[in-house]
């Protein structure tokens, strides 16, 4: 099934400003959107991560005018991150499309909860 473009190009809005507005990287709102118009875990992960940078580094520019940016944190969590994404990368082989969205969804939740607590 062909996806039209412009479908696409409205869910990297909705990305884009889900990602702008809470600094989570677009990845929690870009992975579902691709679950749910029919790629696999690893597809969708993988796709989104081609996304994610360059919103990301969209969002960094606009950031940096606004002189929201740490770099030394922010160079310190992304070698952090690197070497986490090639183990997670790794790991996501061996899990199932179904099994992928339980743990994404429990992810979610947990964050949620964290987050409703903490205010």
């Amino acid at each position: 099934m062909e996806i039209p473009s412009v479908v696409i190009v409205l869910g990297g809005v909705v990305v884009g400003l889900g990602a702008a507005l809470t600094g989570l990287g677009g990845g929690f709102l870009m992975v579902p959107f691709l679950l749910f118009l029919g790629f696999t875990a690893q597809k969708a992960v993988g796709t989104s991560f081609l996304g994610i940078v360059l919103i990301s580094l969209s969002a960094l520019v606009a950031q940096n005018k606004l002189a929201h940016v740490d770099y030394k944190v922010g160079l310190l969590l992304g070698v952090g991150g690197i070497v986490g994404a090639q183990i997670g990368t790794h790991l996501l082989e061996h899990v199932s499309t179904d099994q992928f969205k339980n743990i994404f969804a429990m992810m979610l939740m947990v964050l949620s909860v964290y987050l409703l607590v903490k205010t």
